[in-house]
Parts: C-alpha cells; structure tokens; sequence
C-alpha cells in the first residue's frame, strides 16, 4: 500500500471528517459478543443524531440478543482507508419504546418504518465512549479523537 501522498490531518480535521461521514453514510458495522455464542459482526443502517448512533434490527436477532446480554459494541465504517471506529454501549428501545425523534430521522432516511413493518425490532442507541480515526500509517499516532466521551483536539 502505498501512503506518501496522504497528508496527516490534524485532530479538528478528523473530527470533522468523522462527523460528515457518520451524518451521511446509511451501513455500519457492529461487533457484539456472548458468553456462550462469540463474537457477532453484521452491518446495520444507521442514523447518526448528532451525539449518538442508532441502529434497528429484529428483536430477535442475534445483535439484539447480544447487547441484551452484554451492551459493549463496537462500529466500524465500510471504508479500509479512511477509518473510523466507534466504542460504546448499546441501550436498548423496543419498537413501541423508542422515541419519536430518532424514531421519525430513521424512517425518513431509509424510507422504512421498524415500527410499523411485520413483527417486532429492537432500535439500538449507542453514544460513543472512544473514536478512532486514521488514514494510512501516518495517521496511526493520535488516531483517538474521542476518549472517555470528550472529543480529542
């Protein structure tokens, strides 16, 4: 891989470009572990709400089963080049529980509504702890933009 053209951004510059992709990309990664079952990774669309990520998936998905049991997740953005990975906890909101906001920002940026489809979803929030940004090695030193909740720089 070659890295030599790529200029290393400042931290307010990977905040920002962080923050452009979370409001305009639709899929996100989720890793989520149990006990008894491992590790679980799927994507998800998602809708960013300016401080949080929210997620929908069945209530009977193995995601929804996870975060029930252990609400660590960690997300990744689809793109191997200019990464981003967020860490936090899951909180969980029935279809019938989640407030109307979030709710209403998610069916109109996918044109579904989980709440009104066949059988029951569970939406997922999860407020970042940690935020690691980096493109290529010369952006690997300083790559956590956000720690203990407080965006870095």
């Amino acid at each position: 891989m070659q890295t030599t053209d790529i200029v290393r951004r400042r931290a307010a510059e990977r905040r920002g470009d962080t923050l452009g992709r979370l409001a305009a990309e639709r899929d996100i990664w989720v890793s989520t572990g149990h006990p008894d079952h491992g590790p679980h990774q799927v994507p998800l669309w998602f809708l960013w709400d300016g401080r949080a990520v929210w997620m929908c998936t069945s209530a009977t998905s193995a995601t929804a089963r996870n975060v029930r049991e252990d609400p660590r997740v960690r997300l990744a953005l689809a793109d191997t080049f200019d990464v981003v990975l967020l860490q936090g906890e899951a909180e969980c909101f029935p279809d019938q529980e989640v407030p109307a906001d979030p709710a209403e920002a998610f069916a109109a940026k996918f044109g579904w509504d989980p709440r009104t489809g066949d059988g029951s979803h569970l939406y997922i929030r999860v407020v970042p702890r940690t935020v690691r940004a980096w493109r290529g090695e010369q952006e690997l030193h300083g790559r956590v933009i956000m720690r203990d909740g407080t965006w870095q720089g």
